[in-house]
């Protein structure tokens, strides 16, 4: 079992701001399990407190942010990226962060003196299970210019990253690949430090950012030299890329099993792909089925061979249902249905649609007793056949609902393309 992890006694650590330029003076505490990583600003009134979550996430230029309203008081913290990175390097999943200013201290410019700080302090197993989401199927997001796909590896993480030579300013591509654990953060990642082109920097001072960054914090390439300053790595550009890679994955709402593959991402397309994952982890965390065919018999008065739902995936009471069909060769139909080339009849795709809004309706308390029957169609679209062998994925969204007819959208898919679809109304009568 992988555990919660948390440090023995509390830490410290002060610096300036890469971006801000203003000092901040840092707290880490042990914190309890599951209680994620807290930021407090103690320098606002009442030293509002806002725990590190996808939906949090603002868009800063340059550094990854959260915000919240906290009790009326607007609370952000800024370039997260570097300390997260550090968390998720060392297995460390629960902390309390104190801090008097809104950017969290650069430091060197790499995650080294946070890991350096943790260690410290010493870090500590809490018994608790470590929720774990593999990856199962590539994910992928792409614009054409720079993309990322996540792919299944049963190893833990791992990371490969591409970065182009911005137009030779650093002497080449740079292609660097970890099997994340904590001593390969450390050794390998940890060190690398953030980077900018000289040609950036009047740019980048003049939108207000880098206030903190010097020569020594930041790797500034003039050309393929690098100036007042020496590389730690030959790749080290690519190699501060996988830490705020790194940074940006700890916004997954679980750790993750994963072979990560990007070319040329930023913190953009880093989020865009952490953002996907949780819609996945979200879908996988929901129950296989909601009500089986047993269930479904009860609520519908339909039999063999017209009852054309197996069972219920999702259900959003009065807003939203999901159905399941499998169409297996033996179904009736295909005796006398193109027998010779076999297709599932499109009214029976619409009955099943139908169908599927009948369960939403049933389960409705007013509803109990009466029998659900379609009452009209529209919109009717056949938009691809349907084989022996097929699941369908029957979905229904409610358009509007009453207390005895309701009008809803469906559709058809199997394997994510769309078959059919339909407006459906029904209407509830007396047995």
């Amino acid at each position: 079992m992988s555990e919660q992890r948390t440090i023995a006694r509390e830490a410290r650590v002060s610096g300036i701001g890469l971006h801000s330029g203003e000092r901040c003076n840092v707290v880490f505490r042990p914190a309890p399990p599951d209680s994620g990583m807290t930021f407090v600003r103690t320098d606002l009134p009442g030293k509002p407190a806002i725990v590190a979550h996808p939906s949090r996430l603002c868009q800063r230029m340059r550094r990854t942010a959260i915000a919240a309203a906290v009790g009326g008081v607007e609370v952000e913290v800024h370039t997260t990226e570097h300390f997260l990175a550090a968390c998720q390097g060392l297995g460390i999943d629960n902390l309390a962060i104190e801090l008097d200013a809104v950017e969290l201290p650069g430091l060197d410019g790499s995650a080294k003196d946070f890991v350096e700080c943790l260690r410290a302090a010493g870090i500590v197993s809490q018994g608790a299970a470590r929720d774990i989401f593999e990856v199962t199927e590539p994910i992928s997001i792409s614009d054409g210019r720079s993309s990322i796909v996540a792919l299944p590896y049963k190893g833990g993480l791992k990371i490969t990253y591409t970065l182009d030579d911005h137009g030779g300013a650093i002497g080449g591509a740079q292609v660097v690949e970890i099997d994340l654990n904590e001593e390969s953060f450390a050794r390998d990642v940890a060190p690398a430090r953030t980077f900018c082109l000289a040609k950036e920097v009047e740019a980048l001072r003049a939108m207000g950012l880098g206030k903190g960054a010097n020569y020594q914090n930041t790797c500034v390439y003039d050309g393929t030299r690098v100036i007042d300053n020496e590389l730690r790595f030959k790749d080290e550009a690519a190699r501060h890329k996988v830490l705020d890679l790194i940074g940006d994955l700890a916004h997954a709402t679980r750790r993750l099993h994963a072979h990560i593959i990007a070319v040329r991402t930023g913190h953009r397309e880093n989020m865009l792909l952490v953002q996907e994952i949780n819609r996945r982890i979200e879908r996988a965390a929901k129950p296989k089925v909601v009500f089986d065919v047993r269930k479904i018999l009860e609520l519908l008065p339909h039999r063999y061979p017209f009852l054309l739902v197996d069972r219920i995936l999702e259900h959003e009471p009065g807003v939203r249902i999901t159905g399941l069909k499998n169409v297996t060769v033996n179904e009736p139909f295909f005796q006398g249905h193109f027998p010779g080339a076999p297709v599932m009849p499109g009214v029976l795709q619409v009955e099943a649609m139908a169908q599927t809004g009948a369960v939403l309706l049933m389960t409705m308390p007013e509803n109990a007793g009466k029998i659900p029957y379609l009452m009209s169609m529209d919109k009717v679209k056949f938009r691809r056949p349907v084989h022996p062998g097929d699941t369908l994925r029957i979905e229904v969204s409610v358009l509007r609902l009453r207390s005895r007819m309701s009008a809803c959208q469906a559709k058809v898919l199997v394997d994510g393309v769309v078959c059919c679809e339909a407006e459906i109304r029904s209407v509830m009568v007396d047995p």
